[in-house]
């Protein structure tokens, strides 16, 4: 008899139909042939899944069968299968009734030896696609059950056991539904930019920055503030809309990184050491999992110590934080992970970290210096908005009743500052100024001849790549945003290149001043 069932691969972030079927037959000798590409986890789930129907008081007589998993010339990977195999085969064997219609519901779950449902990673992924192929239920590990919940319009059940899944086919016993929930509010965080002394121009940047989308690069001696500034950074960032939390969900789910039961609805901070790989980085591997950029989506990576980070590492990141995606191509495969964060890094001035410094002498040479400063190619760097130095703050800061911009009344102007990008740009692919390109930064960063005489001599001045004037224009855009003006004034202009240090700086053989 041949039994068949729907269950998903993962291909990247999103899930495709995989139809599983399964050739019992008594005649000729026993035999387990599986076919259409399985990787070794999946050839594996042969020994769980006998071991597990044993376990559950089923017996399966000798017999040769034949697994298929279409379509044939794509990769399966993965322990999801265990469960819908262990399904067809009691159904090919007829331990379980031919007439219960198994086709109709999606199995994913690994299987202990003694008939457990263990959960599995991207799960996410899959219930959106048992969702779109219109199955009648879902059956998980109780692990994976939240997880699937979130998806609307599907009917969920998180069970225990092979035994309790075979009682819920058979119709033996009764099992409540996981209730769809679409996650917890957003916690409050424990960090808060009142804390941060003085760095007031500092903060102003941060708040151009997350106001906008882009990128920003701190440049300071030691214990400046910069790595305390860059983790507060989520806190004034606008709340995941449902859409992007269910994209991070998604990502978080495929990687195997998804700690919460429900809906991820903080915005990720990826903090990667900087001896991080390539394939850490961006992504890949054998077997292909997202990057921390990847990980960083809808929220912010943070590269401290950007210099000691390898050349090619940085290199490989020029692409997503163009695009806003990673393309992995393999010979087998190509796949897509979305990419879209602010990149927030920080170095200091020279390798002994005091270049510039009021307090300590700078004991580096010149050609430190321009060796040091070299690591960073003038392309990434193009990539990056924003270049703020942060100046080492004075003994009176810590002692003053000022009490500088605190996160509740930043987040309150990054937020009117997205409100009206998101009107501005409705109808479009741009979320923030930070994605203009081509004709729309031509329409929507237009300037007056005033504006434009003055931005052309800052140009020619300072020697800017084509790169580095669309960035000034795109600041120069959120600035007024922030400000609530429609159109860019010089004083916008001004400040978005007061933003950008190294370009004010780069004809100083010196360094970063």
């Amino acid at each position: 008899m041949i039994a068949r069932l729907v269950c998903g691969a993962l291909q990247g972030i999103e899930a495709y139909k995989v139809e599983l079927e399964i050739d019992y037959t008594k005649a000729g000798m026993p035999a387990f042939v599986m076919v259409g590409l399985a990787e070794g986890a999946v050839k594996e789930a042969k020994e769980r899944v006998f071991t597990a129907i044993r376990a559950c008081a089923f017996k399966l007589a000798p017999a040769k069968i034949t697994v298929n998993l279409a379509p044939a010339d794509r990769k399966k990977a993965g322990t999801a299968y265990d469960l819908p195999l262990a399904i067809g085969l009691l159904t090919a064997s007829q331990n379980i009734h031919p007439s219960l219609n198994t086709e109709k519901i999606f199995f994913a779950a690994e299987l202990s030896l003694n008939g457990t449902l263990r959960p599995v990673s991207g799960i996410l992924p899959l219930a959106l696609l048992a969702r779109s192929l219109h199955m009648d239920a879902m059956i998980v590990a109780r692990e994976n059950a939240g997880e699937a919940g979130i998806v609307d319009g599907l009917t969920v059940y998180g069970l225990d056991t092979l035994t309790d899944v075979l009682d819920f086919i058979c119709e033996k016993a009764c099992f409540e539904p996981v209730r769809h929930k679409q996650g917890e509010e957003c916690r409050s965080y424990d960090m808060d930019f009142s804390e941060v002394k003085g760095q007031e121009e500092a903060k102003l940047a941060i708040e151009i920055a997350a106001a906008g989308g882009h990128n920003l690069l701190f440049i300071g001696s030691p214990g400046s503030g910069k790595t305390m500034l860059a983790k507060r950074i989520p806190t004034i960032l606008p709340s995941l809309t449902f859409e992007e939390a269910l994209e991070v969900t998604t990502i978080y789910s495929v990687s195997n990184k998804l700690t919460a039961k429900g809906l991820v609805t903080a915005r990720p901070f990826r903090s990667p050491h900087h001896t991080v790989s390539e394939i850490a980085l961006i992504g890949g591997g054998s077997y292909p999992k997202p990057g921390e950029v990847s990980l960083a989506h809808r929220g912010v990576l943070f590269l401290d110590e950007l210099p000691e980070f390898s050349r090619s590492s940085l290199e490989v990141l020029r692409q997503p934080l163009e695009d806003g995606f990673v393309s992995i191509s393999r010979s087998a495969q190509s796949l897509t992970y979305p990419a879209s964060c602010m990149l927030i890094a920080a170095m200091n001035p020279c390798p002994c970290g005091y270049y510039g410094d009021k307090k300590h002498e700078c004991t580096c040479s010149s050609q430190q210096l321009a060796r040091y400063r070299a690591k960073l190619s003038g392309p990434l760097l193009d990539r990056i908005d924003l270049h703020i130095e942060v100046p080492s703050v004075q003994f009176e800061d810590f002692h003053t009743d000022f009490k500088g911009k605190d996160s509740a009344g930043m987040k309150l102007r990054v937020e009117n500052a997205r409100k009206i990008q998101k009107e501005r740009y409705k109808g479009t692919v741009c979320l923030t100024n930070a994605d203009l390109s081509g004709a729309m930064l031509e329409k929507y960063c237009f300037l007056e001849q005033k504006e434009r005489n003055f931005l052309g001599k800052a140009v020619d001045r300072l020697a800017l790549s084509a790169r580095s004037f669309t960035r000034i224009l795109k600041v120069a855009r959120t600035v007024a945003d922030l400000e609530e003006q429609e159109k860019i004034a010089v004083s916008h202009i001004a400040l978005a290149i007061q933003c950008r240090a190294l370009d004010r700086t780069k004809k100083n053989q010196g360094g970063i001043a």
